[in-house]
């Protein structure tokens, strides 16, 4: 049996990383009315401790190249920024709505990847991609015409567009030989920093079961952003990108489980659509 390659690597830990946030946002949604940063928080907090974990263990400990500092913070930041604007549109919008405007991050990351990293996009990829998206929006069918949901939506589309940069950066570090696990401890403890002062001067007290929901939506968390931060180190955003958008599909199946969320026959027909592009995608990588 052949060797698995780089690129095949990347598709199993995208696809990986995709049921692990949909768990996420599914427990997130779960934890009921609390403000999104203090979500954030315990979301970020786990994935700290779980990076922390793999480090102390690891026999390079925690040394990173001063020179890529900047595109740490920068990644930080932005993945700081895009948690924020997701929690919130999974507060303020149907879950279905807040994932596919998330799911505009690989969108962004291939967009990222041509102005930050100059990766060259091939027509076959741009088109899997723009595919792959008009399926998610079958599935999704975003409500922006109603007045209540055009400010979240548009917070979830920032959202969007602050993941895929992040992307775009991590595959940057990757590319400079920084290892996932500081990427991963790196940008959890950045939003730890950030966001505790708004914890301690607006906590709001949360029951047990609350508390053990939102662990679980960190330790959900922390297992996307390490299989999502080895994707992106193993390929480019282009070639594995469009792979994210089975979150789509694990959503639903949550959705139907949990919420007793039946699609209709559009949503049906957006499964196929990104189901279809995706088969392509991998037997078009295959052979290219």
């Amino acid at each position: 049996m052949a060797p698995i390659n780089n690129k095949q690597k990347a598709i199993f830990y995208i696809i990986c990383s995709a049921f692990f946030f949909a768990l996420m946002n599914m427990f997130v949604r779960m934890s009921g009315d609390l403000p999104s940063i203090q979500k954030s928080f315990f979301r970020n907090l786990v994935a700290f401790f779980f990076a922390l974990f793999v480090l102390i263990r690891s026999d390079s400990g925690f040394s990173f190249q001063k020179k890529n500092l900047p595109a740490f913070i920068g990644r930080a930041l932005f993945g700081t920024l895009g948690i924020f604007c997701n929690f919130y549109a999974v507060d303020h919008l149907l879950l279905s709505d807040a994932s596919i405007l998330n799911k505009l991050s690989p969108f962004f990351a291939i967009l990222g990847s041509y102005f930050i990293l100059k990766e060259k996009i091939t027509p076959i990829q741009a088109s899997a991609v723009t595919i792959a998206f008009c399926g998610a929006l079958l599935v999704v069918k975003p409500g922006f015409a109603v007045a209540d949901a055009l400010i979240p939506s548009v917070i979830g589309v920032v959202g969007g567009f602050c993941a895929g940069i992040a992307y775009t950066l991590v595959r940057l570090l990757g590319q400079r030989g920084e290892r996932g696990p500081f990427i991963v401890l790196f940008f959890s403890g950045f939003s730890c920093l950030i966001t505790l002062p708004f914890l301690i001067f607006d906590f709001h007290p949360m029951s047990g079961t609350q508390i053990l929901i939102l662990l679980l939506a960190g330790l959900s968390a922390a297992g996307g952003q390490f299989t999502i931060t080895a994707a992106y180190t193993h390929a480019p955003a282009r070639e594995v990108s469009v792979f994210d958008y089975t979150q789509i599909i694990f959503a639903a199946g949550l959705g139907f489980l949990f919420f007793s969320q039946i699609p209709d026959i559009w949503s049906i027909i957006g499964y196929c659509t990104i189901s279809g592009v995706a088969v392509w995608m991998f037997i078009y990588n295959q052979r290219h």
